[in-house]
């Protein structure tokens, strides 16, 4: 696989992927820590803010494809920044956020594969010169 755009499209499904189901993996968790007494509520801001988190790898898998060499590029550094930033110091800084416990191992594991996955991204995108625009 030689085409870059297709190759940052294939590490945004792979984020993508695994922010998904370490999210389905933490909501099974809650469900189960509930034992059936409701379910927890989440502010609007909490929700709108996992929405707009969530559609920045779903946005890029297409952006990807379909942006220009320099809006594709600065696109990938930007996103991939956000995503890291965000994952980074909602898993591994969590007094920053009110957490009062570590996370939890399995989603520990999966912040780490985002963290690197994205990372990867941002490199990719940054090293990605004029000359080789496939």
């Amino acid at each position: 696989m030689h085409d870059t755009k297709e190759r940052l499209s294939l590490f945004w499904i792979f984020a993508f992927l695994n922010y998904l189901y370490a999210d389905v993996l933490a909501l099974w968790d809650i469900v189960g820590s509930l034992k059936l007494i409701g379910a927890p509520h989440l502010p609007p801001w909490a929700m709108a803010g996992s929405a707009v988190l969530m559609e920045i790898p779903i946005a890029m898998i297409v952006a990807c494809r379909l942006l220009p060499f320099r809006a594709n590029r600065l696109a990938n550094i930007i996103a991939g920044a956000i995503c890291t930033l965000v994952n980074g110091s909602l898993t591994f800084v969590p007094p920053l956020f009110g957490a009062r416990t570590p996370a939890l191992p399995e989603y520990l594991f999966f912040a780490t594969i985002e963290t690197v996955c994205t990372s990867i991204i941002i490199w990719q995108a940054w090293t990605w010169s004029g000359e080789a625009r496939s």
